[in-house]
Parts: C-alpha cells; sequence; structure tokens
C-alpha cells in the first residue's frame, strides 16, 4: 500500500504564492505519474497539474503559467504563483505506479488527505 502525505497549503492574499508537496512511501515500486487535483465548494474534482514518469506534464487552462508541477524522486510538489480567489479549493495529491516482477506485475493509485488553499480578495 501506498501512502500519500501532503503539506504546505494555507492561507494567502490574492496575487501571492504557495507551493504544495505531496511525498509518497510505503510499497512503491514504481511511479507512473503524480499529480494534484482540487476541488471547491459544491463542484466536481477537477484535475490541475500531473507529470508523467519521463517528465511530461499537462495543466488545466486555468492554471497554465502560473502553476508548475514538478517531481523529486517519490515527492511531487505544485508551486503555484499569481493566486487568484477562484484557485481556493481542497487540493489533493494523486499518483498511480506499480510494483512487482514482470511475471505479475501489480497496479496501485493512490490520495492523498487533501490540503485547503484558500486565496483571499
Amino acid at each position: 500500500q501506498v501512502q500519500l502525505v501532503e503539506s504546505g497549503g494555507g492561507l494567502v492574499q490574492s496575487g501571492g504564492s504557495l507551493r504544495l508537496s505531496c511525498a509518497a512511501s510505503g510499497r512503491i515500486g514504481s511511479i507512473d505519474a503524480m499529480g494534484w487535483y482540487r476541488q471547491a465548494p459544491e463542484k466536481e474534482r477537477e484535475l490541475v497539474a500531473v507529470i508523467a514518469s519521463r517528465g511530461d506534464t499537462s495543466y488545466a487552462e486555468s492554471v497554465k503559467g502560473r502553476f508548475t508541477v514538478f517531481r523529486d524522486k517519490n515527492t511531487v510538489y505544485l508551486q503555484m504563483n499569481s493566486l487568484k480567489p477562484e484557485d481556493t479549493a481542497v487540493y489533493y495529491c494523486y499518483a498511480d505506479g506499480s510494483y512487482g516482477p514482470v511475471e505479475r506485475v501489480y497496479k496501485w493509485d493512490s490520495w492523498g488527505q487533501g490540503t485547503q488553499v484558500t486565496v483571499s480578495a
């Protein structure tokens, strides 16, 4: 089982910056992708940013140019700049991967507990 522990959320003024981090631990094997989702009150959970094992990244249109996702071994980060009130949400870390020999590969996916980001106007 893989555990994801997030940190870095908080309250910030509009235009400010925050950095979220998420560390994976447990029976990881190899990670295929790590990323961040968010869910605002009364809204669906949405993808914010993801980074694949080879370093390819993908972002939601609403955060392009402001947010950067990067990874260092089993930790993924989300650098958030020029924050807006509409970025207010609970941010969840996500990761998936696999472990085991080729003849018996086990795939896994895991979610963090969520961290609140609040951007005041």
